[in-house]
């Protein structure tokens, strides 16, 4: 059957420069809804509509069951509903299972369970095309008009995305409501060659390279110049300017290269890029060749060294401008190359944990003194130098919610506490640390076999699910996609990384095991 064509999104209607008038004007409102809604105390809390479309809207392999996996990793944003004067939109391709609502429901405290659904409302164009949920909305004036129609006051009201593009910032402007994340003008900045222009300008220690590449000769060239100005590189990465996940990353070894003033290194140059190692497997020399053409991109040095590890940095500009570090996390790596996230330990070792804090807090200024707005993370690398001491080198912006967001959301929602970026420790309102080991990558065939009430089950009746009284155990997510890729996600809570470890572990072990049993061979009924 050949595939239908996508339906058109109709145009605004207005001018380019009409458009951001109107988008500035609607950002402004943010300002007196930011106060009004940020004191702890519920009874001093107003009114708030959250609207949560939370769209792939980038280049990513996504689609079916997997891209409604990732829309409803936002779910953790239902323990919004413990306050009582917040009302919720939350828009999905496929509407979402009532057992997994009851799932997170059950999660929050002090909240009755029908007052709160009363309160929440899921929209869903029912599309499982491998298209951005942003424009699945636009494309359907219809769905768009009702979402509106659902909003009580305007001014009470704002727009939360997973990305923010200018499919978002038009979303934004037909809902008539502003958008917590940064303008669309700003995207530059997450992008690879943004990224290091920003680190620069904050006086931040990053990798040798060379950025705003537009072709392989921009590559050639640029890895000839890294090369002639510290010949002790031995291996370099090429990434894509707005590649995620390491999904847009190739590797090339250049140990034993003869010097560049020599006649044959252009060949040996050559050669080693033909035979660069990508993180995605359905990656090859030209297509990645087209990407750099298309999206742009950066070539800087691998860093390598002892005790080599990847610790990221969570951050938040508030509409008030002030600038937060949110947590520290050492990042789970896999890949061809290691490159690619599958989750993260939090928070990171305290022994460089401070240290990467100290360094996102200056980009963070940055970053806020151009405008950037809402969650953000800042990616690194840390080794250790000839007398043992941590070095870092920031290598990456995510102007965007990410791998490391929804599983420390998730804490903080379900403990009350609070991360002491000064100590890069996480406290419960008892006092108690609390630390996690989470990932989106539990995946074998065997788990297609499960449901999500089937993982339910298991983690309930192990005595492994969440326990508010002692604030320890495991939530599940990213659920959809357990039938169809046999695939989801996990985050383990505990009192300290070493319990949090042997409880993810023995999730896993749980989990695979009960796997082994549903799927074994079973006699036939006798007759």
């Amino acid at each position: 059957m050949a595939m239908m064509e996508p339906l058109e999104v109709p145009p605004l209607g207005i001018s380019e420069r009409e458009a951001e008038i109107q988008f500035e004007k609607l950002q402004a409102k943010l300002i007196p809804l930011w106060k009004s809604i940020g004191g702890l105390d519920p009874e001093e809390q107003g009114e708030q509509t959250v609207v949560i479309v939370p769209s792939q809207s980038i280049e990513f392999d996504c689609k079916g069951a997997e891209m409604q996996s990732y829309e409803e990793r936002m779910l953790y944003l239902l323990m919004l509903l413990r306050q009582p004067r917040t009302r919720m939109i939350y828009v999905t391709s496929q509407t979402i299972l009532p057992t997994t609502l009851d799932y997170y429901m059950s999660l929050m405290p002090g909240v009755i369970t029908s007052h709160a659904l009363q309160r929440f409302i899921n929209i869903a164009p029912e599309d499982r095309s491998p298209r951005s949920l942003t424009t699945k909305v636009l494309e359907r004036p219809h769905l768009w008009s009702k979402i509106r129609s659902l909003i009580p006051d305007l001014d009470r009201t704002y727009l939360v995305s997973y990305t923010v593009t200018m499919q978002e910032r038009d979303l934004a402007l037909r809902l008539g409501i502003p958008l917590y994340g940064s303008d669309p003008s700003l995207f530059y900045l997450g992008g690879k060659s943004g990224g290091r222009e920003v680190f620069a300008a904050a006086g931040v220690s990053h990798p040798v390279g060379v950025e705003n590449l537009q072709s392989m000769d921009d590559v050639r060239a640029a890895i000839t110049k890294m090369h002639a100005k510290k010949p002790s590189i031995g291996m370099a990465m090429v990434k894509l300017n707005d590649g995620i996940s390491g999904e847009g990353n190739a590797v090339i070894d250049l140990s034993g290269l003869p010097n560049p003033v020599d006649p044959s290194y252009a060949a040996g140059m050559e050669e080693r890029l033909q035979s660069m190692v990508f993180e995605a497997s359905s990656v090859n020399f030209d297509k990645f060749s087209n990407g750099i053409e298309k999206l742009g991109g950066i070539v800087e040095e691998r860093i390598q060294g002892r005790d080599f590890l990847s610790p990221s940095v969570q951050m938040r500009v508030s509409p008030l401008g002030e600038v937060e570090i949110l947590s520290t996390h050492d990042q789970l790596l896999g890949g061809p190359s290691g490159g690619s996230f599958l989750g993260s330990r939090f928070p990171a070792n305290p022994e460089y944990g401070t240290l990467i804090a100290s360094e996102a807090g200056k980009i963070g200024e940055r970053l806020a003194d151009l405008g950037a707005l809402g969650r953000f993370a800042i990616d690194f690398v840390v080794v250790r130098d000839e007398e043992g001491r941590w070095q870092s080198f920031a290598i990456e912006i995510n102007l965007r919610m990410g791998g490391t967001t929804h599983p420390f959301q998730i804490l903080q929602f379900l403990t009350d506490g609070r991360f002491y970026p000064e100590d890069g420790v996480f406290r419960a309102p008892n006092g108690q640390q609390k630390f996690y080991t989470a990932s989106d990558h539990l995946e074998s065939t065997l788990y297609r076999a499960f449901s999500p009430n089937d993982l339910f089950y298991i983690v309930i009746r192990n005595g492994v699910h969440f326990d508010q009284a002692n604030l320890t155990g495991v939530l599940l997510h990213m659920l959809p996609t357990v039938g169809e890729n046999g695939r989801f996600g996990v985050v383990a809570v505990d009192n300290s990384p070493k319990e949090a470890d042997a409880l993810y572990q023995h999730v896993q072990t749980l989990i695979q095991e009960e796997s082994k049993r549903i799927t074994a061979v079973q006699p036939l009924p006798a007759v």
